[in-house]
């Protein structure tokens, strides 16, 4: 007997057209009704009145009226297998766990709108394959494999007691990436790049969730960061740093690092040397909070010393991220979820709105800004012909940033590569 299969008209290839919505391109908002016309899985035509065009006389027709239009939002900094960093739970819990708990993070960070991401460290080859021939349901990714540390590093994951948590330790798709001098993090960058890198994460100070050392300590010497940004460019990759203090952001960025992530304790020749270098800020403004708002709730099983750092660098986090805001700086929006919860990346909106950011700042930084980080060869991030088909569609007009604090509700429809994954007509 034979089995006959239902497939929805939203995910077949084909024409779809949304009409009349509150258009936000990636960098603006476009004046009136708006429509944006998809064909299979990538953009073919904005403007206003389409849908009326003979042209798409086939097509599918998505109503947004009083409905706001967006490109698929894009998250630089997620760890995709983590879900309580720095936690002494991890080693009581089966290794494998990990993966498992990752497709249950990844499926929520789609459904909050969030279509592209970049995998700061933990998720590796086989998760990204997974979501890529809809084995599982995720945003499409960006691999860093594992996070590059010097001995005694944020990423050197050693505990007094001599064991190493588990949570983002070797297997075979993950390798070792703890290392020290020009030939050994050359080697491993290679390692790396050979496990299916898309960026190389390294750590050029220390940080909050490590409980040995200092947010504001430098890490790998500045000779050392600029061997794997040799070795990554060379393959067509760049590198992102985890950098806290300020001598190991600025150590970063003289060694071309393309990215700065978190930025807690900037000054002003640190900022002028973004601006010099075209370099991105993702400040993750999330993060410190999420670690005090899991002190609060109780039962997190992190330890005192990474409880009081987040309490140290809280406000001056915020404070350092609005004056890169007011000089200029190129900002990217990142979570760090997998710190906080995966699924509410959209937290960070309001926060970065908090730091000085106009709506159309924020939605740029979570759109074309980290598109053209992620993606230089423009594919995501705006809503323009040819990139890809990813939109996002708000139950309502999203007009202030005020609205940035409940946007996280507004979501009605989420769509990937031209084909609906979640939400309702």
């Amino acid at each position: 007997m034979a089995v006959s299969t239902i497939v929805k008209v939203d995910n077949l290839p084909g024409t779809k057209i949304f009409t009349n919505g509150h258009v936000f391109d990636g960098e603006r908002f476009l004046p009136g009704t708006t429509d944006v016309v998809l064909r299979d899985s990538k953009i073919a035509a904005v403007g206003p009145d389409l849908a009326s065009s003979e042209n798409y006389a086939d097509a599918t027709v998505v109503d947004c009226t009083g409905k706001t239009v967006l490109p698929g939002l894009i998250d630089l900094h997620v760890h995709a297998t983590t879900s309580n960093p720095g936690s002494v739970q991890a080693f009581t819990q089966p290794f494998s766990l990990q993966f498992y708990e990752s497709v249950r993070n990844l499926e929520a960070t789609l459904r909050a709108g969030i279509t592209t991401v970049r995998d700061a460290g933990g998720a590796d080859l086989g998760a990204k394959v997974a979501v890529d021939d809809g084995l599982i349901k995720g945003p499409r990714l960006r691999l860093a494999i594992s996070i590059m540390s010097q001995t005694g590093g944020h990423g050197d994951f050693w505990e007094p007691s001599g064991a190493s948590s588990p949570g983002l330790g070797a297997h075979p798709g993950r390798p070792a990436a703890v290392a020290d001098g020009i030939e050994e993090v050359r080697k491993t960058t290679r390692q790396l790049l050979r496990a299916g890198a898309d960026q190389i994460k390294i750590c050029s100070t220390g940080g909050v969730l490590s409980p040995s050392d200092d947010p504001s300590h430098s890490q790998f010497t500045e000779g050392e960061i600029a061997v794997i940004v040799e070795e990554a460019e060379t393959q067509g990759k760049y590198v992102m740093a985890h950098a806290q203090g300020t001598a190991g952001i600025m150590n970063a960025l003289r060694a071309g690092v393309r990215s700065i992530e978190h930025g807690i304790y900037l000054t002003d020749e640190a900022i002028q040397l973004f601006l010099d270098k075209n370099a991105y800020l993702v400040p993750t403004l999330a993060a410190p909070r999420a670690v005090i708002r899991k002190a609060e709730v109780g039962g997190s099983g992190l330890p005192p010393q990474v409880i009081a750092k987040a309490h140290r660098v809280a406000d001056i986090h915020r404070k350092s991220i609005a004056r890169a805001v007011e000089a200029g700086v190129r900002i990217g929006m990142g979570t760090d979820s997998g710190v906080g919860v995966h699924g509410e990346n959209l937290e960070e909106l309001a926060l970065m709105a908090e730091a000085g950011m106009n709506l159309e700042q924020v939605l740029a930084a979570t759109t074309s800004v980290a598109g053209e980080l992620i993606a230089p060869e423009n594919t995501v991030g705006r809503l323009a012909e040819n990139y890809t088909a990813d939109v996002v569609v708000l139950n309502g007009k999203l007009e202030t940033e005020a609205q940035l604090t409940t946007v996280g509700t507004m979501i009605e429809q989420v769509w990937k590569d031209g084909r609906k994954q979640f939400g309702t007509d």
